[in-house]
């Protein structure tokens, strides 16, 4: 695939049969999901502030779902484009919720450290993405000294790094993805499994959950609803998996297993997290920007620590993953 094909071509987006299934089988659940919704409410009476929760879902999945999608199958460069996106819309709610925002040069210093990120994967310069991560957090750990403001210092570059290595570091390791020539399927895969871990954790919790996960961080995620959705997932990815990397050295069963395995825990672990800050800062969401879901930030939580853990472990059984392209497209390696 030549460097144009990958990074505006779609007229093979759905060539890969994963790519094909994915998107049918969300398209075919959204065209259902209201029937659906209409026999769960009147078959459980359920009261009208549960009702107005689920059609707020429902519209909201009906913009989420392109949101996703559309980016992927239109090329690599929209695809990078989408997640420098979401890392800075993830980076504003959180600067606003923890008052990070008052910080001018550091708010400056951790949005330059996201474009940066993903800048480096537009380029396909993987040396120069692992780099940034430690040069841009020197870079905020100095950035205010000159100000000669040390009360408050530990605290408001604890909070700058936080957001960069969750909203830079982190999540730019999807953009990285798209340097694969296989990214499609792969993000697409991702993107399903990490969404299904939420709903599989939820709807076990709701039916089979009799006991508190962590009561103190999020009340309502139970140790049997954690369980279901990592059995659940872990079948679905390695399922998945084995289409996505069908001949390659990650098409064995112990790796596509512990491919859904870290899918679903570090998932969770990455909700729990989000869990963690919310409740510490005395709020429920980190802002309502998605009428159902909260923020941009509620909503993908647990890709925050899918990506870099799933982009690790494909490098390290595919050391071709993210190198298979032209290198340093645009500055010229």
């Amino acid at each position: 695939m030549n460097t144009m094909d990958r990074l505006f071509g779609w007229r093979h987006a759905l060539d890969n049969p994963v790519s094909l299934g994915v998107v049918c089988a969300v398209a075919g659940v959204l065209l259902i999901s209201p029937l659906l919704i209409l026999v769960i409410t009147r078959a459980t009476s359920a009261k009208p502030e549960f009702r107005k929760e689920l059609w707020d879902r429902y519209k909201s999945w009906l913009v989420i779902a392109p949101a996703i999608a559309v980016p992927i199958l239109a090329g690599a460069a929209w695809t990078i484009a989408a997640v420098t996106i979401l890392g800075l819309l993830c980076y504003a709610e959180f600067a606003r919720a923890t008052g990070l925002f008052r910080e001018k040069l550091l708010s400056a210093l951790v949005v330059l450290g996201i474009l940066a990120m993903n800048f480096a994967a537009l380029d396909n310069w993987y040396a120069l993405f692992m780099a940034l991560f430690p040069l841009t957090i020197g870079l905020i750990v100095v950035g205010t000294l000159a100000k000669d403001k040390p009360a408050g210092y530990i605290q408001r570059v604890a909070l700058a790094i936080l957001g960069f290595a969750l909203f830079g570091g982190a999540l730019a390791h999807l953009s990285f993805f798209a340097n694969d020539a296989n990214y499609r399927p792969i993000l697409l895969m991702l993107f399903l499994c990490v969404e299904l871990n939420d709903i599989f954790a939820f709807c076990v919790g709701k039916t089979l959950g009799k006991h508190k996960l962590a009561p103190n961080t999020s009340p309502g995620k139970t140790i049997e609803g954690s369980i279901g959705a990592l059995v659940l997932t872990t079948a679905l990815a390695t399922a998945l998996g084995h289409f996505v990397f069908e001949g390659t050295a990650f098409d064995s069963w112990p790796l596509l297993i512990l491919l859904g395995v870290l899918i679903s825990v570090v998932g969770q672990l990455g909700d729990l997290t989000l869990s963690s800050i919310k409740r510490d800062l005395g709020i429920k969401d980190m802002a309502a920007t998605i009428p159902g879901h909260g923020g941009v930030l509620d909503r993908f939580n647990s890709m925050l620590l899918v990506a870099p853990a799933v982009f690790h472990l494909a490098h390290y059984v595919l050391p071709a993953v993210g190198h298979g392209q032209a290198q340093r497209i645009i500055t010229g390696g």
